[in-house]
């Protein structure tokens, strides 16, 4: 599922509980990491909920695209986690540098409808991928 598919499928619902229902589907459709991946490389700090973001670049057409897996301890953080690996996931470091994260979470409305611990474990979990993109 893309992000554009996430976008959309929440601008259809009307209410906020209905679509923090829907978060907490992407959440549950994203399967869980091997065991050795839950570890303090792997472990994104600034999150209140245990979360895990697990970036690796694949070759694809003479480039090296992102692709992101992840997990949390928390039903709406996993589904946070999930869109955060649908917005990135497929880009490359250079698409990721030019992605603003911050103004596409804010147009579907998210930012504005979390708790400010998790719009901040949200801010975090984008940094992350932002500076794992950034790194040599």
């Amino acid at each position: 599922m893309t992000f554009d598919d996430i976008k959309e499928s929440l601008e259809f619902l009307d209410d906020w509980e209905d679509r923090y229902k829907y978060v907490i589907e992407l959440g549950q459709s994203l399967p869980g990491l091997p065991e050795d991946e839950y570890n303090a490389a792997n472990k994104v700090e600034g999150c209140v909920s245990q979360v895990w973001l697990v970036p690796a670049f694949d070759e694809e057409n003479g480039k090296q695209v992102l692709q992101l897996k992840g997990d949390s301890d928390a039903m709406i953080v996993k589904g946070l986690v999930a869109i955060v690996i649908a917005y990135f996931s497929g880009h490359t470091k250079e698409e990721v540098a030019q992605l603003d994260a911050e103004r596409d979470f804010a147009a579907i409305g998210l930012q504005e409808h979390l708790t400010t611990q998790r719009a901040n474990g949200l801010k975090a979990m984008i940094k992350r991928v932002e500076s794992v993109a950034a790194a040599d």
